[in-house]
């Protein structure tokens, strides 16, 4: 079982005024330093159990590639330490370690004994390595001719063709088709039953909720936030609106879910309530059941236009449906200051049994990202019981019909 403890961790690269001053320094190594330490990482500091599956999340230059490198050993802190318990299989860069004139079968050799494999190893499992890989007779054919598809999927069928004890992922598999990324997924996810520890770095809110049991955001190379994924998530979404005079705020609610709301205030959702067809609040809703969502905005300022945008999400975070007024065509406009606006949103239950919550966001147009008046999380939690259905799995009622025929 393997195990990942990073204590103190920092990292800080020179920077030289010119290039005479970096070779001062190496022509006369004890006079003053001509340089200035840039700092990309501050004082990291977590613990991954055996097992365990985090996600690392952030924007670009947040530091999580260069994290990344420091706990598999391709790079050297500045200050800190790393401690691995197993084998390690990392994919970071794309195609890091293949020689571009090498044919994908002698890369997938090197590949493999770098990561610790034998070549008896190797030659047992390459075809296993090809049938996971599928790029069929370019296995035999330069790496230079390959496209960055076919690099990640050779790439990360040899990275994971023996399940390891630590798995590390970067965001190379962003660069795969839809298919592949989700055969590497479902690979990543039965290494997790198996007892893998993971350490992910993505952008795929979807993938980062569904397998990892924690998350890390950094932020300016920090920890800016540490806890359950659906929770990092919604405060790394919440950041990505944040200027000016907008802030982030999370409470912790009476069921220990952490709620995040974000967003200027110059709008805001006053109140809000589920209700059923005779009017009546609820919280727990039969599969199927017409439902009324009722919204109330206060306007706070003047504003141009006013957009009500909301989202039904899982238990796990992820959108099971969203929409808002723009895509709709009632978007308000030329609101007033201390006005109030009532939304009336009906739907069916049409979900599977389980927990799930109302999301809602007031923005000017069909994004949050140029103007978020409020962003509301878990503004309505409710769950669905199957009173009347005939027995089903997943999160979606669908009321089909099967035929069956001589």
């Amino acid at each position: 079982m393997g195990a990942i403890q990073v204590t103190g961790l920092g990292k800080a690269y020179r920077q030289y005024a010119s290039r005479w001053g970096r070779l001062a320094e190496w022509l006369l190594p004890f006079s003053r330093p001509r340089h200035q330490q840039k700092w990309v990482l501050h004082d990291i500091s977590f613990a991954v159990a055996p097992g365990e599956a985090i996600g690392i999340i952030g924007i670009n230059g947040a530091g999580k590639s260069t994290l990344l490198k420091l706990i598999t050993g391709t790079s050297q802190p500045t200050r800190g330490t790393v401690s691995l318990q197993g084998r390690v299989a990392a994919l970071l860069e794309l195609g890091m370690g293949f020689h571009p004139d090498f044919t994908g079968r002698q890369n997938a050799y090197m590949a493999g004994q770098l990561i610790g494999l034998s070549a008896e190893d190797i030659h047992a499992l390459m075809p296993e390595i090809e049938a996971f890989a599928e790029i069929g007779d370019y296995i035999d054919m330069p790496v230079r001719v390959y496209s960055s598809g076919m690099q990640m999927r050779l790439a990360f069928s040899v990275a994971t063709c023996k399940r390891p004890d630590i798995l590390i992922v970067d965001e190379a598999l962003s660069v795969g088709d839809a298919y592949f990324q989700h055969k590497s997924f479902n690979r990543i996810r039965e290494f997790a039953k198996q007892g893998t520890t993971l350490l992910i770095v993505s952008h795929d809110k979807a993938a980062i909720q569904s397998i990892c049991h924690r998350a890390i955001l950094l932020e300016h190379g920090r920890v800016a936030m540490e806890g359950e994924p659906e929770a990092v998530m919604d405060y790394y979404n919440a950041l990505i609106a944040e200027n000016g005079n907008r802030t982030v705020q999370q409470t912790q609610l009476a069921d220990g879910r952490t709620q995040t709301v974000s967003g200027t205030g110059e709008a805001a959702v006053a109140e809000i309530g589920l209700y059923n067809a005779r009017g009546e609040a609820i919280e727990v809703v039969k599969c199927g059941e017409p439902l009324e969502l009722r919204v109330s905005v206060q306007v706070n300022t003047d504003l141009d236009a006013l957009v009500l945008g909301y989202g039904i999400k899982d238990r796990l975070g992820q959108v099971m449906y969203g929409t808002n007024t723009w895509h709709t065509g009632q978007v308000l406009k030329q609101l007033k200051a201390g006005q109030r606006h009532q939304f009336s949103i009906r739907f069916p239950a049409n979900f599977g049994v389980g927990s799930y919550s109302v999301q809602t966001a007031l923005v000017d147009s069909d994004t949050h990202l140029s103007a978020n008046y409020e962003w509301r999380d878990y503004a309505v939690v409710f769950d669905v019981i199957n009173a009347d259905k005939p027995v089903f799995a997943g999160s979606l009622w669908l009321d089909s019909q099967i035929e069956i025929t001589p």
